[in-house]
């Protein structure tokens, strides 16, 4: 990735990423506290902020700025309350990334309002074009962002919940003090099945993402052929493609969906607010079952 940590003061191994974003917000917020978040996000993240006490803030993301937030997004929403921003890229459930030439004012906007960074990157591995960007390979961010990665995603492992946050020593230092009462450590048969992958996984996960290009392909030429506009993700594995050409909400459409032609998704609104007019449909089955679903889709559309 570009930037080196500190593996006994600076890196903490965690029950998947889902305990270190705990661990985050119980050590970098207080009661009171605002966290702008991008969202459409993934459902967590508001509600681990809240469970301290402090205010998630909503940054939309909209499918015109590609679900990708800028400076002028976030500064309408900073307030003298603001500690930190978290963001996810590649991200659920858009499957948006974001480039370098649009991280760097987004860096400089952090440090010139003195705030920490939460970049929850677990879908990294998982990017089709070009090379993902770490936010704290930015000059002077290694000391303002707190990493989230893991294995779950980008190794295919998320039954065994093997995370790990990457931060600053006094961060790491204090988020450990939570974790060693909350958790004590993630299991050692997770740990020991994490280095094998992490030794032996590395050509396997590469030709598993370059499935999953082959199935977004297939999976956004259909929504788009029935209508539906959709952004075709350069990471992860979901599409977010908007529905209100079809006059249904997003829950509407997605139970009505499910009992008309037997197709799970998510509705937008499950991802914030913003998420309204879009529905979530994940790729990592196979092509088979994919063009199966895109069919009884295009007949429910069609309706």
């Amino acid at each position: 990735m570009g930037v080196e940590y500190d593996p006994d003061t600076e890196i903490l191994v965690t029950v998947g990423v889902s305990e270190a974003l705990d661990l985050v917000c119980r050590t970098l917020l207080e009661p009171g506290d605002e966290a702008l978040i991008g969202e459409p996000c993934f459902v967590s993240y508001p509600a681990l902020v809240e469970l301290v006490g402090a205010v998630a803030v909503s940054v939309p993301m909209t499918l015109e700025k590609d679900f990708v937030p800028d400076v002028e997004d976030l500064e309408k929403k900073r307030t003298e309350k603001t500690r930190l921003v978290l963001l996810n890229f590649p991200g659920n459930p858009t499957g948006a990334t974001i480039s370098r030439e649009k991280m760097v004012p987004i860096a400089e906007w952090i440090a010139e309002n003195d705030l920490i960074l939460v970049s929850d990157e677990i879908y990294s591995p998982i990017t089709y074009e070009g090379e993902h960007t770490c936010f704290s390979t930015l000059p002077g961010m290694k000391d303002r962002t707190v990493l989230l990665h893991g294995l779950s995603k980008g190794w295919a492992m998320t039954g065994w919940r093997i995370g790990y946050a990457a931060a600053p020593a006094e961060i790491c230092a204090a988020m450990t003090k939570v974790h060693q009462y909350q958790i004590m450590c993630a299991s050692t048969s997770a740990q020991m099945a994490g280095i094998e992958a992490l030794d032996r996984g590395d050509a396997d996960s590469a030709r598993m993402t370059q499935e999953y290009g082959q199935r977004r392909r297939v999976i956004v030429k259909a929504l788009n052929d029935m209508g539906l506009p959709c952004h075709m993700p350069q990471g992860a594995f979901y599409v977010f493609p908007s529905i209100l050409s079809t006059g249904l909400s997003s829950e509407e459409f997605a139970v009505r969906l499910l009992d008309e032609e037997s197709v799970a998704v998510v509705p937008g609104t499950a991802f914030g607010e913003s998420g309204e007019g879009h529905i979530r449909a994940c790729y990592a089955t196979s092509i088979e079952t994919i063009e199966e679903a895109m069919v009884r889709m295009a007949r429910f559309v069609n309706k």
